[in-house]
């Protein structure tokens, strides 16, 4: 499904040396069947494993990809681009940008919670999955409220009230008028696993 050229991969299995014991290679895709769709590569401990990952073996690291993303990154190829000066990563995916009908379906739905659980799965999440987070919808409160909550870096991040009105909440309500604000309901505890 993801072609990973020998020379990525050595990269990535230089980059891992670092990194916390067991800890992966994530790739996802913002806005994925959209002509803004791009694809994103992160680094995925193993508290960040989802059971609905599908993992791809490579010899010396494995690749999580979220199912929801596996139509989009079909064909997909990651490279290594090295010159004198710097290397550049490169990812080609033919199909981020063909539409999908099960997002087709979660545009349309009338749900106003099915439509705000789509915008943070494909446009909120891949951004919040670079730091190591995400967030998700617990349920639309009757005055129009979406609470919600983070897990993983974006729990204890310093930054999570910011991520709050000016990421998530503006964007919502742009995308939903209808919808009066966001509230987190997240029992933030810094650690490790926090992203500053």
């Amino acid at each position: 499904m993801i072609c990973i050229t020998p020379v990525a991969q050595k990269h990535f299995a230089k980059l891992l040396v670092d990194k916390k014991p067991g800890t992966q290679i994530r790739v996802f895709v913002v806005n994925p069947g959209t002509v803004h769709a791009e694809c994103g590569v992160c680094f995925c401990p193993p508290e960040e494993f989802k059971s609905r990952d599908m993992v791809i073996e490579f010899d010396l690291f494995s690749v999580h990809v979220d199912r929801v993303y596996i139509s989009f990154l079909k064909d997909a190829k990651i490279d290594v681009i090295i010159n004198e000066l710097d290397s550049q990563l490169t990812i080609k995916a033919p199909n981020a940008t063909k539409a999908c009908s099960n997002i087709k379906n979660k545009i349309n739905d009338d749900s106003l919670e099915n439509r705000i659980r789509h915008v943070l799965q494909f446009q909120i999440n891949p951004q919040l999955e670079l730091h190591g987070g995400s967030v998700s919808l617990i349920r639309i409160t009757e005055d129009l409220l979406a609470v919600i909550k983070f897990y993983g870096g974006c729990n204890g991040c310093a930054m999570a009230s910011y991520t709050i009105k000016e990421g998530i909440e503006t964007t919502l309500k742009n995308l939903f008028p209808e919808l009066k604000g966001v509230l987190d309901v997240t029992q933030h505890q810094r650690g490790t696993h926090s992203f500053y």
